[in-house]
């Protein structure tokens, strides 16, 4: 299956250089480019992407805005942020706004292929220090909606790393079923992304804290 991936950045350069490695991958498939926020939106609701490649600083609309956005009307769509702001609080920001995932600009070409299959997979990847992190600032309502056996099921092998074809195959049931389980899931829960859903499962005893390895 080829994943269409949409880039968001104010210089073209960059999204020259991610087009040109990216394009070497046969599955990875470039819609679009965004210059700028509301490009981005604007873009995203017309190609309909699978993964968006969004850098946090642009003009007219931000990264982070964008994120919230498009997560909102478009919650299908995964969102990496791809910056070259290595802050705590900017972290925090996109995984608020419920980007899936978190990268440098310098990030070696290989791991972020792995990152965006793991978006389209809809699968979560933290560091322990990361994920650590990440649940001091991130949080779900104290009394959420309660969750069915089975959406408590997609929960748990979500926050274990599952992709959405690992999860159908350990629960024998659809990647469809899957995908409509991890949105009621986030509805219940009030956050935007998985990566907060997994760490709710986290701060719940659902799964084990990370103290080693990924997430």
């Amino acid at each position: 299956m080829t994943i269409r991936i949409l880039l968001a950045d104010d210089h073209k350069v960059v999204r020259q250089g991610l087009k040109m490695f990216l394009g070497l991958e046969d599955d990875l498939e470039i819609v679009g480019e965004a210059a700028n926020g509301q490009e981005a939106i604007d873009q995203a609701r017309d190609l309909c992407p699978d993964v968006i490649l969004m850098d946090l600083l642009m003009p007219e609309v931000s990264g982070i805005q964008a994120i919230v956005e498009i997560r909102r009307s478009m919650p299908d769509i995964e969102v990496i942020a791809l910056t070259s702001v290595l802050e705590d609080q900017a972290v925090y920001d996109a995984m608020r706004a419920g980007a899936i995932g978190y990268l440098l600009k310098d990030t070696e070409p290989e791991e972020l292929n792995a990152a965006i299959r793991a978006a389209a997979a809809g699968q979560v990847q933290l560091s322990p220090r990361v994920a650590q992190r990440l649940m001091q600032e991130v949080h779900a309502p104290d009394n959420p909606e309660e969750l069915t056996p089975r959406e408590q099921d997609v929960l748990q092998l979500l926050a274990q790393g599952l992709s959405n074809r690992e999860i159908a195959a350990a629960l024998v049931i659809g990647e469809k079923t899957v995908k409509t389980h991890v949105s009621n899931i986030l509805a219940k829960l009030g956050v935007p992304s998985r990566t907060q859903a997994a760490l709710y499962a986290i701060r719940q005893g659902m799964v084990p804290e990370p103290g080693s390895g990924d997430l």
